[in-house]
């Protein structure tokens, strides 16, 4: 089941096209990351999940609805640019912000205190919010956007500003918010954190949608046929060992008979026959085939996009 879908959304601003013909898919309860470099349209596709503006082509449904309004209550948005008043205490400002969206101070109370004790940051009640670092500020801005388990989450780079430790904590939490039913759009240029999270992505590079589906998948459709072989015996013997159905692309002696391989498939030859060539001269101690990181492929692909539109 879907809980977001845009339809061939086109924004124009004055002289520039910032989404050109845009369809996503978002699936219920799931990670979905929208990936692209600066200025490829993502927040402008944000901003009108968001309301903030609206398409002049194209159309967004939300649960099966056109988009409206009224669907503004089941959306958390947590922007990039940070904004909390900083003069006004945290607990003060938290519950402020949880009455906007429609909660009672009382349940307001109770929800945030569960938050604040489980991101330890229960101390933090009566500080101003200036006496907050930055990363400090960012728990308390994730909190007030969860804290009423909005449906449908936008994380806008969602881990800038916090430590390891901090970011791991909030990780966390987002892939538990997800395990609990809520639908999460990730927009990051972290592609490990693409990798670790992300159900499905969506790429948009120059105003165009130019890759999507499941990570799984992706990284299948690029894998590159090259395959690290942990190896005992002679190099050269090796070497000798693949015909022209293979390449030797890099070698790694780790002690005088202990050696690590990449061998590129050729011509269609399969893994299989690989091990046929190797196996009578030399001792395999592991296989591994070396697929390409979201981080390759991201490159990969906005770079041969900006290639043709060069």
């Amino acid at each position: 089941m879907e809980l977001l879908r845009a339809e061939n959304v086109v924004k124009r601003y004055a002289g520039h096209t910032a989404l050109s013909g845009v369809s996503i898919t978002v699936p219920e309860k799931s990670i979905y990351g929208l990936l692209g470099p600066n200025g490829a349209g993502k927040t402008s596709l944000i901003r009108i999940i968001n309301q903030i503006t609206g398409p002049d082509e194209g159309a967004v449904f939300f649960n099966g609805e056109k988009l409206s309004p009224s669907h503004l209550a089941y959306i958390g948005y947590l922007p990039e640019e940070r904004g909390l008043y900083k003069k006004m205490k945290v607990g003060e400002q938290s519950i402020y912000l949880a009455r906007l969206k429609g909660m009672s101070r009382t349940e307001a109370i109770q929800q945030l205190r569960n938050w604040f004790d489980r991101l330890e940051i229960s101390s933090w009640w009566d500080k101003k919010i200036e006496d907050l670092s930055k990363g400090m500020a960012q728990k308390v801005q994730f909190i007030t956007t969860v804290m009423h388990k909005p449906k449908l989450l936008i994380l806008d780079e969602p881990f800038s500003g916090f430590d390891p430790i901090n970011a791991d904590i909030i990780k966390k939490e987002i892939l538990r918010l997800r395990d609990e039913g809520s639908t999460i759009i990730f927009s990051t240029h972290n592609m490990g954190s693409v990798e670790e999270m992300c159900d499905e992505i969506s790429l948009i590079n120059q105003s165009k949608v130019i890759l999507d589906g499941r990570v799984s998948d992706i990284r299948k459709r690029f894998r590159s046929h090259v395959y690290e072989i942990d190896f005992s015996g002679n190099m050269i013997a090796f070497a000798n060992a693949l015909w022209a159905g293979f390449e030797l692309i890099d070698r790694e002696q780790v002690d005088k008979t202990h050696f690590k391989a990449k061998v590129k498939l050729l011509h269609n030859n399969n893994l299989n026959a690989l091990l046929g060539a190797l196996i009578p001269n030399v001792e395999i101690n592991g296989v591994r085939e070396i697929i390409p990181s979201m981080n390759d492929i991201f490159i990969e692909v906005v770079n041969h996009q900006n290639q043709q539109h060069g």
